[in-house]
């Protein structure tokens, strides 16, 4: 006899597989990251990224309406910072009158719902490139440590919903939320990126940022990419320091360990989609190989899938438009 069971009556119609799908996808998911630049009427195409742009703090303001307007409800803040003010210590990282100090305070004032978010972490500041101070050919953590807390406390001041430290130095999340708590800033989130792999999908973004590291690589204080249980342990760490949600990055490659700890953890989880993931999506779409809305859609299916709560990705507004 042929199986009483049949699987596909709920997939005939679009109507019954939208009754019992098991995942959903929202603009409310997303994290829409913005770079921004000294200027006015600044609006640079990233040569790696085609369709996203650097923008000046005249024309953020715009963007950040558009975002909101299409249900997108959180930014991550990145500054492209000018070569004269970089140095070794990230002096410029802690100016209150800074451009990241700035945008914050700009976006803000034009949408003041919106959940502004943002990078912590030394290098778009460092002349070596690297997030952390260089003494020697050593990317030192404590004293780093010590110039990232004043660093979240002054976007926290400047009006920043929450932080984002993405250096990977050891403690950073504790002394960032000691600082918060005796500055009395007991509402300041942290979104810490306690997952971040030493991966080669960055490069895209290193354009845009003009932070590439100048000597060496990244890969002593970014994980392994060959490593899946030190990621819980990471994240536990960050968790138990104070973090409020944490990040994994970079996306596709790393889904199993988004899977582990949505396991592990009860805290929200996100995921970044990161620029060479959407580069590759974008020269395929290019040569005609792939149907990129297609592609883009059932990507971000896969984070929500494997168990993310949130996705910072460079096609949110496109997403959002889609869905």
């Amino acid at each position: 006899m042929f199986p009483l069971n049949r699987n596909r009556r709920l997939r005939q119609s679009p109507a019954v597989r939208a009754l019992v799908r098991e995942t959903s996808l929202s603009p409310a998911d997303f994290i829409a990251p913005i770079f921004v630049v000294e200027g006015r009427q600044v609006r640079e195409e990233i040569p790696s990224m085609p369709n996203y742009y650097r923008l000046s703090l005249d024309l953020v303001s715009a963007e950040v309406k558009s975002l909101w307007t299409l249900g997108i409800k959180s930014v991550l803040v990145f500054v492209k910072v000018p070569d004269a003010l970089k140095d070794n210590r990230g002096k410029e990282a802690v100016n209150p009158q800074g451009l990241m100090q700035r945008a914050v305070a700009e976006i803000k004032s034009t949408c003041p719902e919106m959940v502004v978010m943002t990078d912590v972490a030394l290098d778009p500041y460092s002349v070596h490139g690297h997030d952390g101070i260089v003494e020697g050919s050593t990317i030192v953590n404590d004293p780093t440590v010590e110039v990232l807390t004043q660093m979240a406390l002054s976007h926290i001041e400047a009006g920043a919903d929450f932080v984002a430290p993405s250096d990977m130095m050891d403690g950073r999340v504790l002394r960032i939320r000691q600082a918060f708590e005796a500055a009395g800033h007991t509402n300041a989130g942290i979104l810490s990126y306690s997952a971040k792999y030493a991966s080669a999908y960055y490069g895209p973004f290193r354009d845009a940022l003009d932070s590439a590291p100048g000597f060496g690589d990244k890969k002593t204080y970014q994980m392994d990419y060959a490593n899946r249980r030190e990621a819980i342990v990471e994240a536990q760490n960050d968790i138990d320091e104070g973090a409020d949600i944490i990040m994994v990055k970079p996306g596709l490659c790393y889904l199993d360990i988004v899977r582990e700890l949505r396991d592990a953890v009860e805290v929200p989880i996100a995921a970044y989609q990161v620029s060479g993931e959407y580069a590759q999506l974008k020269a395929a779409a290019q040569k005609g190989w792939l149907d990129h809305d297609a592609v883009m859609i059932e990507q971000l299916y896969a984070f929500k899938r494997a168990g993310a709560d949130l996705i910072a990705t460079y096609f949110a507004a496109d997403a959002a438009r889609l869905l």
